[in-house]
């Protein structure tokens, strides 16, 4: 998911904050299973990661899940890297991926 100068690629709504996404063990245990060291956090973001000396902050969404108007706005100002992600596989692509 793409998100530039405050807009979505996909014009994806955004939503009020809910409880803790279905997915999020999950795409945490995949996570771990290939090396990255993970922390929830919660607000404003589920979660930090590190893997290989590279911080940064992951969004964990169900397929149908939308960004709330708070998390937009901290995407919008947070100068370094936010992953929004929805599945185990999407995750683990999004931090080994960049890493090549």
């Amino acid at each position: 998911m793409q998100f530039v100068d405050g807009q979505f690629e996909s014009g994806e709504e955004l939503r009020h904050a809910a409880k803790t996404d279905d997915n999020q063990a999950e795409i945490v245990k995949a996570l771990r299973s290939v090396g990255v060291s993970v922390e929830y956090i919660k607000l404003p973001v589920d979660l930090i990661i590190c893997h290989r000396g590279q911080t940064s902050l992951m969004e964990i969404k169900t397929p149908e899940g939308r960004l709330t108007k708070d998390q937009v706005e901290f995407i919008a100002r947070w100068p370094g890297k936010i992953h929004i992600v929805k599945s185990p596989q999407e995750a683990i692509n999004a931090v080994i991926g960049e890493q090549k």
